[in-house]
């Protein structure tokens, strides 16, 4: 290749695509295709939220088309641009809202997650802080006065106070500003404990406000309902500490559409359109949601984001998105399917990384990468079915068993499979019982109101 890659990143990328999921990092290096749908998001974290905006966007794609990789590759790029990123994957346990805290869980997965240009693996809270009081101890040594001047720790509290001041008037905001005024306390001071406890807080690892008062002196703590409120204040902070601003990346959102109580799953459409307004209203600020679902979680009128009018009619696309046309502006991006082209290019750069892991020279050359692609792509049904998962599995594979035995060739290895999509009949996308989350509280029934 034409750039040296670090170990480190091949190992994480093979990996990855050996086990049918999204490298974590490098993903960059194996990326084609998605030129509109990237520029569309890099405008977004560019000229939108640099500006003070927010975005909002659903990704949608059918399961193996490529929809994680795209998060990750503008999570990747947004960390480039000196962006403060979180990611969570929702899940039974952790969802927009529930009975059982599932938001406060997502926020606490986020804030676990949350990840900088120098600490790309998450885990990055806690060093951010100090990074920040750092820093602002720089400004003031700078500025001619030296650490053991009388004066130094007064004036480094007063532009702590000026960044923490300007959010005191958001919702939450005054015990947000106290937390992060309690965490410098402690810092200045060498008070582990308060650090600690001002941490907890802004994990949401408080249970009662009566423990917060007690080790804080605040009143209110972060829960399933305002938990939110608290990242719309994040992103505000970590602006004004010299980021440009907050992405949150949210995948596997068909789990809000697998939920089988009505009102379960309306609630967090309900707390989904709040996200929605609060964006695109202008009520958050240097904040961007990334959502990744998949169509029929999108389009089911009947159980799907469609069922709730409100979200349908935000999302719902033009009449003028037709014929190939698309609105790249939308919130709502539908990833088209890779071409023949694209593949082919994707399985030349992945053939490159298992050369550079390796150290040789892959056996495979264009023709056989074409003829790779012709049994694999030109059976019936691989036009409707075939995810680049499935085709990047079965060629990392390939690529392995040609490295791991000499003595094979190409054309016998591919003269003893009969290739069959691993694509089940039924759509990946359709719910089936078995793949419903189920809550404790029974469905509704459509005759519950009905008396004699």
């Amino acid at each position: 290749m034409s750039q040296k890659i670090p170990k480190r990143v091949t190992t994480a990328i093979l990996q990855s695509l050996s086990a049918g999921v999204v490298p974590r990092i490098g993903a960059e290096h194996i990326a084609v295709g998605r030129k509109s749908e990237i520029e569309a998001l890099l405008h977004d974290l560019d000229e939108v939220i640099v500006e003070g905006g927010a975005t909002f966007r659903v990704i949608v794609g059918r399961y193996g088309s490529g929809k994680s990789f795209l998060i990750q590759l503008i999570r990747n790029y947004a960390l480039q641009r000196n962006f403060v990123v979180a990611d969570a994957d929702l899940s039974p346990q952790r969802r927009l809202t529930g009975s059982k805290e599932q938001g406060l869980a997502l926020y606490r997965e986020l804030l676990n997650n949350m990840a900088t240009r120098t600490r790309p693996d998450g885990n990055a809270f806690a060093a951010l802080l100090e990074k920040w009081i750092s820093s602002i101890q720089s400004q003031v040594i700078q500025s001619g006065m030296t650490p053991s001047a009388p004066n130094f720790t007064s004036v480094v509290e007063q532009q702590i106070h000026a960044t923490i001041n300007d959010m005191e008037g958001m919702v939450h905001g005054f015990d947000f500003a106290a937390v992060i005024n309690a965490y410098w306390q402690g810092h200045q001071s060498g008070n582990d404990e308060l650090k600690g406890a001002a941490l907890r807080w802004l994990r949401g690892e408080f249970n009662t406000k009566v423990e917060a008062r007690q080790a804080l002196n605040v009143r209110v703590i972060i829960d399933d309902e305002s938990w939110y409120d608290h990242i719309k204040l994040m992103a505000q902070f970590v602006r004004h500490i010299g980021y440009e601003g907050l992405i949150i990346f949210l995948d596997e959102a068909v789990n809000l559409y697998k939920i089988s109580h009505t009102i379960s799953r309306n609630n967090n459409y309900e707390r989904l359109l709040t996200i929605y307004n609060d964006t695109l209203q202008g009520k958050a600020g240097y904040l961007g949601i990334l959502v990744g679902a998949t169509p029929q979680m999108v389009e089911d009128t009947r159980r799907g984001i469609f069922s709730y009018e409100a979200l349908k009619t935000r999302l719902e696309e033009s009449r003028f998105v037709r014929d190939g046309l698309r609105d790249m502006a939308s919130p709502l991006i539908r990833l088209a399917v890779l071409s023949h082209t694209e593949i082919f290019l994707l399985l030349q750069r992945i053939r490159e990384v298992h050369g550079v892991h390796h150290s040789y020279e892959p056996g495979i050359n264009d023709a056989q990468v074409q003829t790779f692609m012709t049994e694999v792509l030109n059976r019936i049904g691989a036009d409707a079915l075939l995810t680049p998962r499935e085709v990047i599995r079965d060629f990392v594979a390939l690529l392995n068993i040609l490295q791991q035995n000499r003595d094979k060739t190409f054309e016998s290895l591919l003269s003893q499979v009969d290739f069959k999509s691993a694509t089940s009949p039924l759509d990946p996308d359709v719910l089936t019982p078995e793949t419903e989350i189920r809550d404790d509280e029974p469905e509704e029934s459509p005759y519950s109101s009905f008396k004699i």
